[in-house]
């Protein structure tokens, strides 16, 4: 059999060039989310699998990587279904591991607990643009706090970090999962079936209103519930109003005595913080269309959307049921994820140039040259890089040209030659 030198599909190599801004990235996001009272933490890559398929992570649970059971486990004449030779997956997002990480470690955690966490997840999902089958993912969640000082919190951060990563005018959108489920209880439909509307909900920015109704009706729901449904985006985009917050006030009164108390208000408030206190240039907005295909949220949920990619590079929510699945007893907890991959494309398409990075020097001496005068210039380079400068010691190709061509694209921007027939001169 003969090896395959490309990647698995949907996973790649990362080039220096790119791993530069993937490492200057990391920086920023650590500097920035501590900066904001979160620490580091980590969880292992792999989960139980029983974990993995608990009905909370949408339809992230069928693109599981799953891991065989190993050694006398592992019995394949006995095996009924395919659960029956795993006992393991990769996990698929940094939430569910995160809550299992508190669930275990809650009694030396401090309360709240702002957690920082970076890694790798896993999908076995048809790739395309900045969209990979493993990917890194970076989540910030806040565990403990009840309040909407955690999502306040959470999108100051967020867009704290885009806006030092150069990122200007972006659209936060913000919804409440119960102002979802209020409003198709006031359409009228019946309520175990409100996540297929969701679904459908989901598609408005793909397919537009039309759409949506046409899906709606074809799926089974009443023409009148689907009209009095629609007929309260129709009322809201009427309002004509860019942020949408007075949509808040009009939903507040068409929903009364359906929409669980202080849920509007709540929304408002977080409005009010975020505008007042962010730093970014962005602007928050309330979108009722707004679902997030988990299933584990439980209040409010907001999205980053850039014009760049004509999707979202960030998203997260309230999930406030999940750890309680692991010890019995709910605990409140709000997180968010920046879309890391979808970032690197954006900066990368756009050319972007570290700031501030140190001069980077390249030596580069002639093969043949005698162990003494390598090592006066192995010297020199040390002398440079005292100074903070970053120095490459290296031979010569035969093909310099193009060895100095891909260093400049590594960041190198000074070049120093050492040639055999220059000494002996």
């Amino acid at each position: 059999m003969s090896l395959t030198k490309k990647p698995s599909t949907g996973m790649k190599d990362i080039l220096p060039e790119e791993m530069r801004i993937r490492d200057y990235c990391i920086s920023m996001i650590e500097k920035t989310y501590e900066s904001f009272g979160f620490s580091h933490i980590e969880t292992p890559c792999v989960e139980h699998i029983e974990n993995l398929c608990s009905n909370q992570g949408g339809e992230n649970e069928k693109l599981i990587f799953k891991v065989l059971k190993r050694g006398d486990k592992l019995n394949l004449e006995e095996a009924k279904c395919e659960n029956d030779l795993v006992d393991s997956g990769l996990r698929y997002d940094l939430t569910l591991p995160l809550a299992r990480y508190y669930s275990n470690n809650q009694a030396v955690l401090p309360a709240p607990f702002k957690a920082l966490q970076m890694g790798n997840v896993w999908r076995a999902e048809r790739p395309q643009k900045g969209r990979f089958r493993q990917f890194m993912q970076c989540d910030i969640d806040i565990l403990g706090e009840p309040g909407n000082l955690a999502e306040t919190e959470l999108i100051l951060a967020t867009t704290t970090l885009l806006s030092k990563l150069d990122f200007k005018n972006f659209r936060v959108k913000i919804n409440e999962r119960k102002i979802l489920k209020a409003m198709t209880e006031y359409a009228g439909f019946e309520a175990d079936k409100t996540d297929a509307v969701f679904i459908i909900l989901d598609k408005m920015d793909k397919i537009g209103v039309d759409g949506v109704k046409e899906d709606l009706i074809a799926n089974g729901f009443s023409a009148d519930a689907v009209e009095k449904y629609m007929g309260l985006f129709d009322e809201i985009k009427s309002l004509n109003d860019p942020t949408n917050i007075k949509a808040l006030d009009y939903l507040n009164e068409k929903l009364s005595g359906i929409i669980e108390e202080g849920v509007i208000d709540n929304l408002k408030e977080i409005f009010v913080s975020v505008n007042t206190a962010k730093t970014a240039e962005c602007e928050l907005v309330f979108d009722p269309t707004l679902v997030r295909g988990m299933g584990y949220y439980t209040g409010t949920i907001y999205e980053v959307e850039m014009a760049e990619l004509n999707c979202s590079v960030a998203g997260g929510g309230r999930y406030d049921k999940m750890i309680g699945k692991f010890t019995g007893n709910d605990t409140p907890a709000c997180g968010f994820s920046i879309g890391f991959e979808r970032i690197i494309t954006i900066m990368l398409e756009n050319g972007f140039k570290i700031p501030g990075e140190n001069e980077k020097i390249a030596f580069l001496y002639e093969k043949g040259m005698d162990s003494e005068r390598v090592g006066k210039i192995i010297k020199e380079a040390s002398a440079l890089r005292n100074e903070g400068k970053i120095v490459l010691v290296a031979k010569m190709n035969k093909n310099k040209k193009f060895q100095k061509e891909t260093l400049m694209s590594q960041g190198y921007t000074e070049f120093k030659d050492f040639y055999v027939e220059e000494l002996k001169n």
